[in-house]
């Protein structure tokens, strides 16, 4: 019965679909709801690109945007007069030409938009999801450099295109490309043809040669990889190749290709210009957090006259930058790569950043900041953030007896860094010395969950893959940078309340009108009394344990971090090597960290020294250069500091207690005080 029903329906839906498709009037009314629906489109799309403006290409240079200290004082001039535009027949011909071979070889065939290029790379953004692939003409470029922001989504692209049909139909291909090649970055803090040309060549635009014309054009692709001042042999090869692609494109012959080819980038660097001096570092942050955080373009903060107050303190940045700029203070590098630092100064009670400084050697603007864009594995400087500051929350004291013994917990078997091990020790001992073994036993002990929920309070970003014991030790699946540490530690300094760091309070016009007003983000880490204990053990890091060398003139506390060289056959051999060490501290005004490192650990560029070393002497130079003129204060003792009796609390609490209530405050006592066990 079932069988003969399937049959007949079968037949059934076989007759009626063959007849609806078989209709002459179905393919009428689908034909014309497809016609009405591509016209729709078409017109909606025709309106909306037709509403686009772009009317700051008639008058591209505007008033200089202008920075502010955290006084209100004029510190920095981000002028678009930098700018110097130059007509497209004062750019040689074969300057054009580069720059059309390597960026757009369809330039003077399209109408905007490359379809072919676009469909290829948004083809491959939607399988890899991160909407990086290029594919964007020359017209695409000067549209997202003016009119967009930085963010890499779908929409933006779509964005750019109709952007790009809009400037086609608005200017002719020379204006586009005179438009382009005036407002394109060139690296080494240069935008347009004319300040490139005149910076790494020393001469204008007209007198470029073919070699040197293709050097430039090379550039935009990537600056701070290709730059000549920094890598010759990256840029000699990318020059090399903008020659193949215009000879493969016939803009040069064989003899003009093999003779500029041979021929060395013989720079002639022009005079250094504001973007190189004064407070660079800052600035460039400034700029990343103005695209970042309120969606501002480059362009816009270049050339609109913005008005951007910050919280720089030209006292800490020049002590910050003065340090970066002594040899002394630093490992000696290799010749091919310097040891980099960055270094992260904030005020606790705020969240203003009032100093930073995100690499070392020659100011390049924008250059890489690993202040704030470094993702590293912070080592022991992790251990408050994750065990110990959670772990006084719980009811443990720096006199609870941690345990320091051969340990394997499923698998996992730390080491201290000497080696050695005590049988049982106090927090204090396990944390003023930081020994390991305490540390993933104490997290052990207390849970995963709760070490990871205190430091994500404190801001630290973490994903599922950090939920290991490794986390007792900074062994970060991502890694952090020396801006999220001083904002996890300020927590601590500021009696368990973070303020999030910022660097820009405001943003208004020229003329005064309001257009960002920072709002100040609080977090409630912890209690107060929890905070001030944890200042008391780092405090006692800075004058008895591994942070000696951070020791100023008024009370300090800080915690030293080193991380071990992977443990792949590389690295095998080598008996005493880091990739990277780190100082995180502060005193009752500011909190600092400090990173170094190679930006390319191998076997041979490793480094030798320890967090307790080179990172702790750099935090002691710069903060003792900071605070020269600030009076000596201690540390502020909350009035909640008082255990709580009701808790039950590891051994020595008693002891801790009848201490604290006695008003003894200032200093951790000495072990000999305590009982012993």
């Amino acid at each position: 019965m079932s069988s003969k029903r399937h049959s007949v329906l079968k037949k059934l839906v076989h007759f009626k679909t063959s007849k609806f498709w078989r209709n002459p009037k179905f393919w009428r009314r689908f034909a014309l709801a497809a016609l009405l629906g591509f016209l729709l489109a078409t017109g909606g799309t025709a309106f909306w690109v037709a509403s686009l403006d772009v009317s700051k290409l008639e008058s591209p240079l505007a008033q200089p945007t202008f920075i502010y200290d955290q006084k209100g004082n004029k510190v920095f001039q981000l002028s678009s007069s930098r700018i110097e535009p130059v007509s497209i027949d004062k750019v040689p011909l074969k300057m054009r030409e580069a720059i059309v071979a390597v960026e757009d070889r369809r330039f003077y065939e399209h109408q905007g938009v490359d379809a072919w290029s676009i469909l290829r790379a948004l083809a491959h953004d939607l399988k890899s999801g991160d909407f990086s692939e290029g594919g964007s003409t020359i017209t695409q470029q000067l549209a997202k450099n003016l009119f967009l922001p930085t963010d890499k989504t779908i929409g933006r692209k779509f964005q750019e295109a109709a952007y790009a049909f809009k400037i086609e139909l608005t200017l002719n291909k020379d204006q586009i490309l005179e438009a382009y090649l005036n407002h394109i970055y060139f690296g080494e803090g240069r935008w347009g043809i004319q300040n490139a040309a005149r910076f790494y060549f020393g001469k204008n635009v007209q007198g470029l040669s073919l070699e040197e014309a293709a050097m430039l054009a090379a550039l935009p692709k990537a600056p701070s990889i290709y730059s000549p001042v920094k890598n010759k042999d990256k840029a000699l090869e990318r020059r090399n190749l903008v020659l193949s692609l215009m000879k493969e494109q016939n803009y040069i012959s064989e003899p003009e290709y093999l003779k500029a080819k041979a021929q060395p980038i013989n720079l002639h660097k022009g005079p250094e210009g504001e973007l190189s001096g004064k407070y660079a570092p800052y600035v460039d942050y400034v700029i990343e957090e103005a695209i970042s955080r309120y969606g501002f373009t480059e362009d816009q903060i270049l050339g609109s006259g913005l008005q951007i107050y910050t919280q720089l303190d030209q006292t800490v940045q020049k002590a910050a930058e003065d340090v970066y700029q002594d040899k002394r203070f630093f490992p000696p590098g290799k010749p091919d790569q310097i040891v980099q630092s960055g270094i992260a100064i904030i005020d606790q009670h705020t969240g203003g950043i009032r100093g930073l400084v995100g690499y070392r050697g020659e100011s390049i603007f924008r250059e890489f900041n690993h202040a704030t864009q470094l993702k590293r594995q912070p080592g022991s400087t992790f251990k408050p953030l994750s065990v110990y500051g959670p772990a006084l929350e719980k009811g443990y004291t720096p006199y609870s007896i941690l345990y320091d013994g051969p340990l394997n917990l499923n698998g996992y078997q730390p080491v201290n860094w000497d080696y050695q091990t005590r049988g049982y020790v106090t927090m204090q001992e396990a944390f003023q010395n930081s020994w390991n073994i305490p540390a993933v036993w104490l997290l052990n002990e207390i849970g995963l969950d709760t070490g990871m929920g205190f430091a994500r309070r404190t801001g630290i970003p973490l994903s599922k893959e950090d939920r290991t014991l490794s986390l007792a030790l900074g062994g970060l699946s991502t890694g952090v940078s020396p801006l999220q540490m001083a904002q996890a530690y300020s927590s601590f300094a500021n009696l368990g309340v973070m303020n999030k760091a910022y660097a820009i309070t405001k943003i208004t016009t020229f003329e005064g009108s309001v257009l960002i007003q920072a709002k100040p983000e609080t977090v409630k880490v912890t209690d107060p009394g929890t905070a001030y204990t944890m200042t008391l053990l780092l405090k006692n890091v800075v004058d008895n344990g591994t942070g000696k060398n951070a020791a100023l003139d008024r009370p300090t506390a800080g915690k030293t971090g080193s991380v071990e060289l992977p443990h792949i056959k590389e690295f095998a051999g080598i008996a005493k090597g880091v990739k990277d060490v780190w100082f995180v501290g502060y005193t009752p005004e500011l909190t600092a960290a400090v990173w170094m490192g190679y930006d390319n650990t191998d076997r041979e560029h490793y480094l030798t020294i320890s967090g307790g070393t080179g990172p702790a002497v750099v935090f002691r130079e710069v903060l003792s250069r900071a605070l020269s003129n600030h009076p000596v204060v201690p540390f502020k003792i909350p009035s909640e500091y008082r255990l709580n009796p009701g808790k039950t609390y590891p051994p020595y609490s008693d002891f801790f207690n009848s201490w604290i209530n006695r008003g003894e405050t200032d200093e951790l006592p000495s072990k000999g005080k305590g009982k012993k066990r």
